[in-house]
């Protein structure tokens, strides 16, 4: 039996310093739906375009158009047209609200203009939304991927201040939950596990 081999920790290089986002990708049902959408709605440039019959990380045969959009900052937004006029499902075990994409826009007039533009193509948008940190409308694209736009409202003072408590809360919600894990384990009826802290008392209802 092999023995598990704990790694030096103090030996092992520095982490990579992540400078930002390259790029999201994700399966598109027709690369020219998608690319009407991402340039001609949302004005994101088409940028680059990859394509092949074979995966170079795999090696398998799957031929595939993958293409790319820039955003300001020169991240990426990626789609793989895979040829079979089919969309990814939707995780069956999580919410249609969870997994989405936020882009940021610098002003809410911006927001409220996007959100009038994609009104007038026919695209349902929620919000604009008050996150108190900012303000964000929500739509999805012709993939189902749910997409969010917010523009900033607390300042770097702001954020810094809250970036001290982060891992306190973190931690505290982690104990929490292992409790909860235990009491379930010795099959105790558990509700669902509720934050220790409701920062939306104005959503709680009586």
């Amino acid at each position: 039996m092999n023995a598990i081999l704990t790694p030096d920790l103090a030996s092992l290089p520095a982490p990579a310093k992540i400078q930002q986002l390259h790029h999201y990708a994700y399966k598109a049902r027709d690369a020219e739906e998608t690319r009407h959408f991402y340039e001609d709605i949302l004005g994101l440039p088409l940028y680059h375009i990859i394509q092949s019959d074979y995966v170079p990380s795999t090696g398998e045969y799957c031929p595939y158009t993958h293409f790319f959009f820039r955003l300001q900052d020169g991240s990426f937004i990626a789609f793989f047209d895979l040829g079979d006029d089919i969309k990814a499902e939707p995780s069956p075990n999580t919410p249609l609200w969870v997994n989405h994409i936020a882009f940021r826009v610098n002003t809410i007039e911006e927001l409220e203009n996007t959100k009038q533009r994609l009104q007038a193509h026919g695209i349902e948008v929620l919000g604009v939304t008050d996150h108190h940190i900012f303000k964000s409308i929500y739509f999805f694209d012709p993939n189902g991927i749910r997409l969010e736009l917010s523009a900033q409202l607390a300042n770097e003072e702001q954020m810094e201040k809250d970036s001290t408590v982060a891992h306190a809360r973190l931690k505290e919600w982690t104990a929490r939950k292992e409790q909860w894990r235990k009491e379930r384990a010795e099959g105790k009826e558990a509700a669902p596990l509720k934050p220790q802290q409701n920062d939306r008392p104005e959503f709680a209802k009586d």
